[in-house]
C-alpha cells in the first residue's frame, strides 16, 4: 500500500484517467454518446459514466445534454483542442513507428474540418461503388505529413502549372451564427457585424481568410466588439451554432448547417475566396488512390450546387 501512494504522487503528469480522456474526445469529436460508444465498442452507459467521472473531477461540465445529443461546453471545447492535438501528436508517432500503409490502401491528409464537413460525408458513397479501395485518413490541423500519404487537400492559392494539383471548388464567404445570435444583435447587414462579438481561427496548417480581410473587401472598418480566438475551425463552428459568436463560413463547407438549420446566414453580404480548395497527387500513389482523386473532383459538382442554393437563401435574406 505504501509503495501504491508513493507512485502515485511521483506520477509527472497530473492527467485524469486515460480511459475517460478516450470516452471524452470520440464522444466530443461525433457529438453523440451513442456513436462514441459504437467507436469505442463499450455500452452508452459506460462512455456516459466515463464522462460523468470526468467532470466531477475537474469541476467542470464539459456537455450540454440536450434532447437529440449532445454539445460541447465553452469548457469541454477547450479540452477537447488539447486532447485531440495530444492524440494527434502521439498517432503521428506511432504510424511513424509501424512503417507505411500497405501498398494498395489510399491514404489522404486533410484538415478537420474540410474532413469533418467535406471529405468523410462523401465517403459512404464512394465506398458503395468501390468497395474494393481502402481509404484512410490522416487528419492535422498543426502538422504538415504530406510525405506520409497519397492524396492531401488543401485550401491555399492554387498552385498554377502543377500537374499533381486539381482544383476541387472555390467558395464563396459568408458571415454565419445562430438564429438566436442574430436575433439578439439585430443582425441585418455585415456593418451590424462590427460590434458583435467574433470568433477569429488562428494558428492552422490551412491560413483561413480572417475577419479583418472579410470586412476590409466589403468596404466595412475594422471590428471593435469581442475578439473570441479559438486554433480549431471546428471549435470556432461549435461555438456559433451555440450562439457565442460570429464566424466566416465557406458555403462549400456549411451550406448544409445552413440548409439544416444549424446556422444563418448574417446579412446578403458575401465575398468570393481568394484561395481554393485543391487535392494534390503525391509520388507515392497508386493507380486506386488516382481514381479516387478523379472521384473527389467530380464530387466538387455537387459541391457548386449547394453553393447555388446557400446564395439563393443569402439574397432572400437579405
Amino acid at each position: 500500500m505504501e509503495w501504491f501512494e508513493t507512485d502515485i504522487m511521483q506520477r509527472p503528469y497530473d492527467l485524469p484517467s486515460l480511459s475517460s480522456l478516450n470516452c471524452f474526445e470520440a464522444a466530443a469529436r461525433k457529438l453523440s454518446f451513442k456513436a462514441a460508444a459504437s467507436e469505442l465498442n463499450v455500452t452508452p452507459t459506460a462512455v456516459s459514466h466515463q464522462i460523468r467521472a470526468l467532470e466531477t473531477e475537474l469541476g467542470q461540465q464539459l456537455f450540454r445534454r440536450q434532447h437529440r445529443g449532445v454539445e460541447l461546453t465553452e469548457a469541454g471545447a477547450y479540452l477537447f483542442n488539447a486532447v485531440q492535438r495530444s492524440f494527434e501528436a502521439i498517432s503521428d508517432v506511432v504510424r511513424d513507428m509501424r512503417g507505411p500503409v500497405a501498398e494498395d490502401d489510399v491514404m489522404v491528409l486533410a484538415s478537420t474540418a474540410v474532413s469533418s464537413l467535406w471529405l468523410t460525408p462523401r465517403l459512404t458513397e464512394f465506398w458503395l461503388t468501390h468497395p474494393d479501395i481502402n481509404v484512410s485518413q490522416i487528419v492535422s490541423d498543426a502538422v504538415d505529413l504530406e510525405a506520409t500519404v497519397d492524396l492531401s487537400l488543401h485550401y491555399g492559392v492554387f498552385p498554377e502549372g502543377d500537374e499533381s494539383c486539381t482544383q476541387l471548388f472555390q467558395d464563396r464567404i459568408c458571415a454565419v451564427g445562430s438564429e438566436a445570435f442574430a436575433a439578439r444583435y439585430g443582425i441585418a447587414s455585415a456593418h451590424d457585424l462590427l460590434r458583435v462579438p467574433l470568433i477569429h481561427i488562428t494558428r492552422e496548417r490551412h491560413r483561413w481568410t480572417e475577419w479583418p480581410d472579410w470586412l476590409s473587401e466589403l468596404g466595412c472598418p475594422q471590428p471593435t466588439g469581442k475578439r473570441i480566438t479559438v486554433n480549431n475551425y471546428m471549435i470556432g463552428l461549435q461555438m456559433a451554432k451555440e450562439g457565442i459568436g460570429a464566424l466566416l463560413g465557406w458555403d462549400g463547407l456549411v451550406g448544409h448547417l445552413i440548409e439544416a438549420g444549424e446556422l444563418v446566414t448574417l446579412g446578403a453580404e458575401s465575398v468570393v475566396s481568394p484561395q481554393c480548395f485543391y487535392i494534390k497527387v503525391h509520388r507515392r500513389a497508386s493507380a486506386k488512390a488516382k481514381k479516387f482523386r478523379d472521384w473527389l473532383v467530380a464530387q466538387s459538382v455537387t459541391t457548386d450546387s449547394a453553393r447555388a442554393r446557400i446564395t439563393a437563401m443569402s439574397g432572400d435574406q437579405g
